[in-house]
């Protein structure tokens, strides 16, 4: 271990132990979500958009293909919707109701883990000032104990090392909140893109640039 890190466990005691402890834990599962992300295609809808290309120009098994080796919710869920709208056309609202259950299990899926780095967070300030309040009330009372012969610096110095709690909590907080809130973000994309292209397949975008009826034309240019 980092001698520098030895130092601070030293001068911060229990609580900056807690703490270095608790980034380690958040900055693994911030690094195991990068990679799990990565993995699902979070973020990634090139296969999604040209699979649903093809399927507006002609609904087929083959935009199906283009989606097969994908594991991600938006893929899923596309997936899900296209092999509804071939095989039973006529089950519009069962089809809903099954790529809700499987957009909603994928995205919880997606989103576990998150809360650990969001907790970590919130708790990581709280925990630093909690440190900073004891290591306070130990200077105080060793100033209550010297009497008159109390030395400013020693005070000085119980008040420094009390405080480092909190700026630890903070260095750990700071960068977790900001992680866990890129990957809600993330997250409600994709949220977002599957409820996009999963309406686009059922309701085969029929407003999105549709031509309008021959009757329409006619009456258009007898009125000009």
């Amino acid at each position: 271990m980092p001698d520098y890190i030895l130092s601070l466990i030293a001068k911060g005691g229990p609580v900056v132990t807690i703490l270095l402890l608790m980034s380690v834990m958040a900055l693994a599962m911030a690094l195991y979500k990068l990679w799990s992300f990565y993995r699902l295609g979070i973020g990634r809808h090139a296969a999604a958009e040209k699979a649903l290309q093809l399927w507006q120009q002609s609904p087929s098994p083959e935009p199906l293909s283009l989606l097969a080796n994908k594991r991600g919710p938006l893929a899923l869920s596309l997936s899900h919707a296209m092999r509804g709208m071939l095989y039973h056309p006529d089950q519009g609202a069962l089809i809903r109701e099954d790529i809700d259950r499987t957009a909603s299990r994928e995205i919880a899926r997606a989103r576990s883990g998150i809360r650990l780095v969001e907790t970590v967070g919130q708790i990581a300030p709280l925990l630093g000032l909690f440190g900073t309040v004891l290591g306070m009330i130990d200077a105080f009372q060793a100033l209550q104990d010297a009497g008159a012969s109390v030395d400013p610096s020693v005070l000085a110095g119980g008040i420094w090392v009390a405080l480092l709690t909190t700026a630890v909590g903070l260095a750990i907080a700071i960068p977790a909140s900001l992680v866990a809130t890129w990957f809600d973000s993330l997250i409600e994309q994709e949220v977002e893109a599957i409820e996009d292209m999963v309406t686009a397949v059922l309701t085969g975008s029929i407003t999105s640039g549709a031509e309008a009826p021959h009757g329409l034309h006619t009456a258009s240019r007898v009125a000009g």
